[in-house]
């Protein structure tokens, strides 16, 4: 048996861990709304549910997720009544990505539009009260040029 690497090929970067209130129904949605792909479906301690899953979204992003065990202090957004973590993913073509994912059962939060800092951006929220949201960088702006769009799209809120 060869020895393993402390770190496996495609975990490199932060993989979130998500807690959801239905693990199969999360896991189906996110196929339907991301093309993701089961790396991993193991039932709960009770046989039934979800008590671990990895799944690969975008070809290159995982995510992990499991049922609610309020005894070990996994509960979801909707339990908690909403949730301070947003899921930021760059994508391909966001207009396409939010459009699916609406149409698989997300919320609209953010309609897609294009942004001060040159993406163009949106979110959603899924089915589990998970936020989302992607973009699609469409500029590079250099420094100075970003600073004076800040100021103007701040000037526009006021």
């Amino acid at each position: 048996m060869s020895k393993p690497k402390p770190i496996p090929d495609g975990y490199e970067t932060t993989t979130p861990y998500l807690t959801v209130p239905d693990g199969n129904a999360a896991i189906e949605f996110y196929k339907k709304a991301f093309d993701a792909k089961e790396v991993i479906r193991m039932p709960g301690p009770d046989g039934k549910g979800v008590g671990h899953a990895d799944l690969l979204l975008f070809d290159r992003l995982h995510i992990m997720l499991s049922d609610e065990y309020p005894d070990m202090g996994h509960r979801s957004p909707r339990t908690l009544g909403g949730t301070p973590v947003l899921l930021h993913i760059y994508v391909e073509d966001v207009d396409k990505t939010v459009d699916r994912a609406v149409a698989a059962g997300a919320k609209l939060v953010r309609p897609v539009e294009d942004q001060f800092y040159g993406d163009r951006a949106g979110g959603i929220e899924d089915p589990s009260g998970h936020h989302w949201f992607f973009a699609t960088q469409k500029e590079i702006i250099p420094q100075g040029e970003m600073e004076k769009r800040a100021a103007e799209h701040a000037n526009k809120k006021s």
